[in-house]
């Protein structure tokens, strides 16, 4: 599912742009996905459009530390724990793109959801969101974690 995800976000870098559903389903068919890949991607992404800042209350973005409960601890990896609290942290994502976030990543229905996939959950949100994405906050989210980076 998460090629699928990629592959959406290159073709089609505007998230409105991209066809409905059935349409998409054969292009995406044709580009050689599994079936089974396709409805699960295709679920989530309804899910995804569905999301807004306004199903969540504004407080959200003045509270405290976010405790994650078990079962979000079972979900995201201690790496992506981190990873969203210091993006969050130094104000690259919003406590209400956070719970969005969390929201999708409990959608998938995986465990321990290793960083790369959790970033391009991230990815997805924010381009969702019809964030004005800068470059380099892209190539983050699209380099594999244990891509070493020299400097």
């Amino acid at each position: 599912m998460f090629d699928i995800l990629l592959f959406l976000f290159e073709s089609y870098f505007d998230i409105g742009s991209y066809p409905d559903h059935d349409k998409l389903s054969v292009k995406l068919t044709a580009a050689g996905f599994d079936e089974e890949d396709i409805n699960q991607a295709l679920t989530w992404l309804s899910g995804l459009q569905e999301l807004t800042r306004a199903a969540y209350p504004e407080t959200i973005n003045h509270s405290g530390i976010r405790l994650y409960t078990d079962f979000e601890e079972q979900r995201i990896s201690q790496e992506g724990l981190r990873f969203l609290a210091f993006w969050e942290h130094n104000k690259v994502i919003t406590p209400i793109e956070r719970e969005m976030i969390i929201d999708r990543v409990l959608a998938l229905g995986r465990k321990n959801l290793p960083l790369d996939k959790l970033k391009l959950i991230v990815l997805m949100v924010l381009w969702s969101q019809h964030e004005d994405l800068d470059p380099m906050l892209i190539e983050d989210l699209l380099t594999p974690a244990d891509t070493a980076q020299a400097h």
